[in-house]
């Protein structure tokens, strides 16, 4: 029993050490919120990133249509949801629509994008009443298929799995 606890500790440590390196290699100041704002709220998001084959250029391609995703607190409890907008909203009836206000590449291949978004809009007021912008890092999938977009394909959707942490910070002080 001893030796099975301290392998699942020792595999526990090596995913984190693991995922660390990952957030060392992206541009977090790409993404940082202004200095000053604070951290009112950290969600983590499951769910699929949506795209659709449309013409582009001289050919076709994936265009990204909406995120679909389910938001959860610490311990594990859903809280909210992520939609089209983009849109967060959570149980408590409060909601912020957002704008990207900068991007950086995700250290981990096939993972979308981080993000640092500006509240454009709010409902309700709940937890998500004081936000002002909002922080996607530590993504994992939801980049769009290299293939499989073509006359044939023509308006399909595809929905790509993904994961992320999301931050929502306060206005500046």
């Amino acid at each position: 029993m001893a030796r099975v606890k301290a392998l699942a500790y020792g595999i526990a440590a090596a995913i984190l050490i693991g995922t660390g390196g990952f957030a060392a290699g992206a541009d977090q100041a790409a993404v940082a919120p202004p200095a000053g704002a604070s951290l009112v709220l950290e969600l983590f998001a499951d769910g699929v990133q949506v795209y659709t084959c449309d013409p582009k250029d001289d050919g076709y391609g994936w265009t990204f249509n909406a995120p679909d995703a389910r938001l959860f607190d610490k311990q594990g409890r859903q809280v909210g949801t992520h939609f089209s907008g983009p849109t967060w909203e959570l149980d408590d009836g409060s909601g912020v629509v957002g704008e990207v206000v900068a991007k950086a590449n995700a250290p981990e291949p096939g993972a979308i994008q981080w993000l640092l978004l500006r509240v454009k809009s709010h409902q309700g007021s709940g937890a998500l009443s004081a936000v002002a912008y909002i922080r996607r890092t530590d993504t994992k999938g939801g980049a769009a298929p290299s293939t499989g977009c073509d006359a044939h394909h023509l308006s399909e959707q595809v929905r790509m799995r993904y994961s992320a942490t999301y931050q929502f910070f306060s206005a500046a002080t």
